[in-house]
């Protein structure tokens, strides 16, 4: 299932600007100005990106992807997925599970059942994906870190830009009659950088934090199933341990479809 909540909710905030221009009498035309959108989001995209390694940004898109219309995370597939291996497990050895890794499409959790299977120590298994867990929120802190920097540098940007008009229309003085509309030109890059930065790039990395906690903590209640079935664990114990990651009232949702031992 995708978690397009996102963005539905930039479309729904960037839909009440436009709604609250037309009730107070202004046209949400006034914001189609090809230089200040160039300035603001092209300078904000090349300002923020300067800060970064070139090889860094061949990630962008698949994180864009991930904030906006993503799989969503389920924490109660994960618990159903691991009592259902530790049901295999426990009826058939933990060699059994070598057949089940083609199935699974969770690299992390097939990473750690390959492992086991392969008779690998716990102490191993819990280094090996420790670091996995590791590396991934250094990505995903880039991430994150890179849309927050745009939100920053955009403000900044729709300033300058404002900046730009005013000295244009200090330099048109002689023309009394065009001020009015200059000016409201020249203050058109500061809303869109402050519309940006609100509604667009801060939204998209608070997302990605959040997408990243709840990433890391599926690894974390993987990794606690994958030691339990290694030491011989019934599918049930396994379920119960996963859900002490859970808050009290999100474990009665979880329902264990592998076979208790």
């Amino acid at each position: 299932m995708k978690d397009n909540w996102t963005t539905m909710a930039i479309g729904g905030a960037l839909a009440c600007v436009l709604v609250a221009m037309v009730l107070d009498g202004s046209s949400p035309t006034v914001l189609i100005k090809p230089a200040p959108l160039l300035l603001v989001f092209g300078g904000t995209y090349f300002a923020a990106t300067a800060g970064y390694m070139k090889s860094d940004l061949k990630g962008v898109k698949p994180i864009l992807k991930r904030a906006t219309g993503g799989d969503a995370y389920d924490m109660e597939v994960a618990i159903q997925e691991m009592a259902r291996l530790a049901g295999i497990a426990k009826n058939s050895g933990i060699i059994a599970l070598d057949k089940e890794t083609h199935s699974i499409e969770d690299p992390f959790l097939r990473r750690g059942i390959e492992l086991a299977v392969d008779g690998t120590n716990s102490e191993e298994i819990l280094d090996v994906l420790e670091n996995d867990i590791a590396s991934t929120e250094a990505r995903h802190r880039m991430g994150a870190k890179l849309f927050a920097d745009m939100g920053g540098f955009a403000p900044t940007l729709g300033i300058i830009g404002t900046v730009m008009g005013l000295v244009h229309v200090l330099g048109n003085l002689s023309d009394p009659q065009s001020l009015g509309p200059a000016i409201g030109s020249a203050f058109t890059a500061t809303l869109w950088g402050v519309l940006s930065a609100n509604l667009i790039w801060l939204p998209i990395s608070n997302k990605l934090k959040r997408a990243s906690d709840i990433e890391v903590q599926i690894k974390h209640m993987e990794i606690e199933g994958l030691l339990a079935i290694q030491n011989g664990a019934s599918s049930r114990f396994v379920r119960t341990r996963m859900e002490s990651f859970l808050a009290p009232q999100s474990r009665a949702g979880a329902v264990d479809k592998g076979a208790a031992a």
